[in-house]
């Protein structure tokens, strides 16, 4: 396979209507109103459930997944789930997160492509949304999830988690629906998008924008799809997920199968790029991939509240933040920043060479972290340590 040619792939690498369904169920939200004051009408978020919900209702934990994750945080792929549970260290029977004792719910974000309703999904008159698709920003997100948390009969979540991207709509929650919060953890994210985020965040869009069969966002009822900027989005995101120094003990000057660059060949760094951008086209949607990084540039919880920290001042939930020692999408400074704005809020960071994906990779440290937090053996305020101190 040449360096530029992608093996054939769907249109839209995303969940469709008719596809087999697996654990996947869906709740009709009705019309939503967005903060940029559009309507979207007949919204669908797409859910996954694991253990039961107490008498009290006192016992739902809710997970939130980062940009390409979905609701599958537990179990094997299966026709209709193309991939296993993304957290299965974390959740499930007998773990930390334990659903023997949590009635924990996940679901695929709004402007997903997992079975909520995205630019994939059919507009009111039948045809796909592609650019008609509004903006949503991640409180429009929230919103969404807080209309499944009302069909579910949850007035209250015993504990919501979110990582990266999934960060972000865990502190836009504790923030528009303190009430509802108990606990929070959240997971290398940030209370505000960066100017370097949004950087990174606007290559992406642009690789998928000028790829000839974007059209606009149109493509669905073609025979291409904006595969080759989907994946260059993927390799540009890839390379933020991982540490510089990690990328050079890995790689180094390797090259791939003895040919070298002076002589013709490539770097195995840059196989490794196009694996897994091949690997995302058969999974995910591009204008799902647009409109969520569309979300991330305008995620900010201070927005019409006064400012970041008065926003954060709004959090009443007994609260873990997390940084990643190595991360370089969302430094540890920042991590920190939104630790310190959250009253009595405790911050320990992770130790790994990986970088930000070190927050899926190191699951021995962040175990040890939730389970100190959920079992009341964690004893130090955030404000009592310096930005980059680690405690663990």
């Amino acid at each position: 396979m040449s360096r530029t040619q992608l093996p054939p792939a769907p249109v839209s690498g995303g969940w469709h209507p008719g596809d087999p369904v697996a654990e996947r169920q869906f709740a009709d939200l009705g019309s939503l109103r967005l903060e940029n004051d559009s309507v979207l009408p007949g919204a669908t978020l797409a859910y996954e459930t694991w253990g039961e919900l107490d008498e009290a209702k006192s016992n739902a934990v809710l997970i939130l997944h980062a940009l390409t994750g979905d609701a599958h945080v537990f179990g094997p792929a299966s026709p209709g789930q193309p991939t296993p549970g993304w957290w299965e260290q974390i959740v499930g029977p007998g773990k930390v997160i334990d659903t023997d004792r949590y009635f924990v719910v996940a679901a695929n974000v709004l402007g997903g492509c997992q079975g909520s309703t995205g630019p994939a999904s059919p507009a009111p008159d039948g045809k796909p949304w592609g650019s008609r698709f509004p903006v949503v920003s991640t409180r429009d997100q929230v919103l969404a999830e807080s209309r499944l948390a009302d069909l579910l009969g949850i007035q209250t979540w015993s504990l919501i988690v979110g990582a990266s991207l999934g960060g972000h709509r865990a502190i836009e929650w504790a923030v528009s629906y303190p009430e509802r919060v108990e606990r929070l953890i959240v997971v290398a994210s940030g209370a505000q998008t960066t100017a370097d985020q949004a950087a990174w965040s606007h290559t992406q869009i642009r690789a998928i924008e000028l790829d000839p069969n974007w059209k606009g966002g149109d493509y669905y009822e073609g025979e291409v799809g904006p595969t080759a900027g989907l994946a260059l989005a993927r390799q540009i995101a890839h390379t933020t997920y991982r540490s510089p120094s990690e990328l050079d003990a890995r790689f180094g000057r390797l090259p791939q199968r003895e040919e070298d660059p002076l002589h013709g060949g490539r770097l195995a760094v840059e196989s490794y790029l196009d694996y897994h951008g091949e690997k995302i086209v058969r999974r995910f949607d591009a204008g799902s991939y647009v409109t969520l990084c569309r979300s991330l540039l305008s995620h900010d919880v201070g927005r019409d509240r006064g400012g970041q920290r008065e926003a954060l001042a709004r959090v009443t939930a007994k609260t873990l933040v997390v940084a990643v020692d190595s991360d370089r999408l969302f430094f540890p400074e920042q991590v920190w920043q939104m630790a310190d704005g959250i009253s009595g809020a405790y911050y320990r960071e992770i130790h790994s060479d990986h970088g930000h994906d070190g927050f899926l990779i190191e699951s021995d440290q962040l175990i040890a972290l939730i389970d100190e937090f959920l079992n009341q053996r964690i004893g130090s305020r955030a404000s009592v340590f310096a930005p980059r101190d680690t405690q663990n």
